[in-house]
């Protein structure tokens, strides 16, 4: 691992520039560092994810009724059971490796196309937003399926036995496209919520690590600021798509809606009906508590692994070529 440089000092020769390694790096590298850093993502803050899926039910049961994120996690351990929290955990792994892996590799990529048009490779935010949208597309299509499944798992009361038992009802019951039926809005969410995170993250590597070396702690505090502000903004439409993944049965039959509810507008014709405006921040302090550690795991993961592996690489070549 290279020495971490102080603000005045430059990087010592032979070292290398952290920055300089990823045009050298592999699609493989991009792609490995990416699921890695993916499921632990999702796995260490997992028991806040399933909270805020419950806290932002529109009609949740009076068990179920949460004031705080810690408050729901002690409750539902003393109630539910150590590993309630977990459960659907199995199907976030699945998703998250092969997602994450195409999230970044696509990203790096991307951005440095599109870094060469605008801004000659220098750092340019616009390239950096527009790659964060491109690997969204290829990130969700692949994680939509699992986000259905676990946030059903993730339930009060979830009738589900496992996670086979669950794929197998949405299925028969529901047909497959049940699986893409939040597809809409998780796209019209993620979009921006990457856009502002990419370059959030970028704006603060800027003033917090000018000369790009690997920097574990510029990493975690770009990406928890990146997770927090994305988180924040976008929490209305993850409101909307926690209904559409969920199918809240008691919250639709109230508002006498029969049958599945399907798109974005109607999504937040019912969310808007059900409690108003203060209905779309529904769990949004279980939203950002998720989302600042969860990013910052994933970018200080990412970019360990993007270094180590990249830097094993290179050491490989020159020791295959040998002595000059």
């Amino acid at each position: 691992m290279s020495e971490i440089k102080g603000k005045d000092e430059e990087p010592l020769e032979g070292d290398g520039d952290y920055e300089s390694l990823p045009p050298h790096a592999s699609l493989t590298i991009h792609m490995t560092a990416g699921a890695v850093a993916g499921i632990l993502e999702h796995t260490v803050m997992y028991p806040v994810d399933s909270v805020k899926t419950r806290m932002q039910s529109l009609q949740p049961d009076p068990k179920a009724q949460y004031s705080s994120v810690y408050e729901a996690l002690r409750r539902i351990i003393q109630t539910e059971g150590l590993l309630r929290p977990l459960r659907g955990l199995n199907i976030t792994m699945l998703g998250a490796g092969p997602a994450h892996a195409l999230y970044f590799a696509c990203y790096e990529r991307v951005k440095c196309t599109l870094s060469e048009v605008i801004q000659n490779g220098g750092n340019s935010h616009i390239a950096n937003g527009l790659a964060g949208c491109v690997a969204t597309v290829l990130h969700d299509a692949v994680m939509n399926p699992a986000e259905v499944v676990k946030q059903r798992m993730q339930m009060y009361n979830s009738p589900y036995r496992n996670l086979l038992d669950c794929v197998r009802t949405i299925r028969h019951t529901e047909g497959l496209a049940a699986f893409y039926r939040s597809y809409s809005t998780q796209l019209a969410m993620n979009i921006p919520f990457q856009a502002v995170h990419f370059m959030t993250y970028e704006l603060m590597q800027e003033r917090l690590n000018p000369h790009r070396q690997y920097h574990p702690g510029s990493h975690i505090l770009s990406g928890a600021a990146a997770g927090a502000v994305s988180a924040a903004i976008t929490t209305p439409l993850d409101v909307c798509k926690t209904l559409l993944n969920t199918q809240e049965n008691v919250a639709l039959s109230s508002m006498h809606i029969s049958g599945h509810l399907t798109g974005m507008a109607n999504a937040f014709r019912t969310v808007y009906r059900f409690g108003g405006m203060a209905a779309f921040f529904k769990g949004i302090q279980a939203r950002v508590i998720y989302q600042m550690p969860s990013t910052a795991i994933a970018w200080s993961v990412y970019e360990f692994f993007k270094y180590f592996l990249t830097k094993q690489q290179m050491e490989g070549e020159a020791g295959t070529a040998g002595p000059v």
